[in-house]
């Protein structure tokens, strides 16, 4: 014969209805909660990597102009290697293409195809967009390794950003800002490298509607060269 415990020690030992919904209500708000700060966290985080994404190019960019002005060879009269300094609208001393800067620099690197020193000639320039359609511009880096070349010398275009609107070059002599820079006129006062170089980039719609200039201003080690000539008596 099976003996029955009593009612009361039955119901202590389970759970009631009323608490059996309070512990589903109250895990199905943890859910709840738990789901919100997921997708809150993923969110930011799609959000943060797409701005990183979106910089990274521009500071590439910068960071290459930066590089080969920090680089920058002071210009000489007649130096083939030495080459000249020129900022502004003007058209390309190797391959007559429009730029907006062209200079000599030591940023290049020694390759088995380019047996050449580490000097190198760079332009930086706007060109018509490839992929962006009609009116687009991007900012290309030439770069031209053979400055002992006989014949036209070979310029390597080099993509750096994507859909710029402008870009300003404007170089400080000490005391103004001038917005041209040519030191193989030598009638003229830029004949040594400029004290610094300001660069403004003007980014395109597809950055965004908000997004302003981005200016970049580079010191350079400038060196004093005169025409004039001095005589030493015996």
């Amino acid at each position: 014969m099976i003996a029955l415990l009593p009612t009361a020690r039955r119901n202590r030992s389970g759970f009631t209805m009323i608490e059996l919904i309070l512990s589903i209500g109250a895990a199905a708000l943890i859910l709840i909660v738990a789901n919100q700060v997921l997708f809150t966290s993923l969110r930011l985080r799609n959000t943060v990597s797409d701005a990183i994404e979106s910089a990274a190019p521009l500071e590439l960019a910068l960071d290459s102009i930066r590089l080969d002005l920090q680089g920058a060879v002071t210009p000489k009269t007649n130096g083939l290697i030495s080459g000249s300094f020129r900022s502004g609208n003007l058209s390309s001393t190797v391959n007559s293409q429009p730029v907006s800067l062209e200079f000599n620099t030591t940023t290049g690197s020694l390759r088995a195809t380019e047996p050449w020193g580490s000097v190198q000639r760079v332009s930086y320039s706007l060109k018509n967009s490839v992929e962006d359609g009609a009116g687009a511009m991007d900012l290309y880096r030439g770069v031209c390794r053979n400055l002992l070349a006989t014949s036209v010398a070979e310029v390597e275009d080099q993509l750096l950003l994507r859909d710029v609107a402008r870009m300003d070059v404007e170089s400080f002599d000490g005391t103004q800002w001038l917005q041209q820079w040519d030191t193989t006129d030598t009638s003229g006062m830029t004949t040594n490298l400029p004290v610094a170089v300001r660069i403004r980039l003007q980014r395109g719609t597809s950055w965004g509607a908000n997004m302003g200039p981005v200016e970049l201003l580079v010191p350079l080690s400038s060196q004093t060269r005169t025409n004039s000539t001095s005589t030493v008596g015996g």
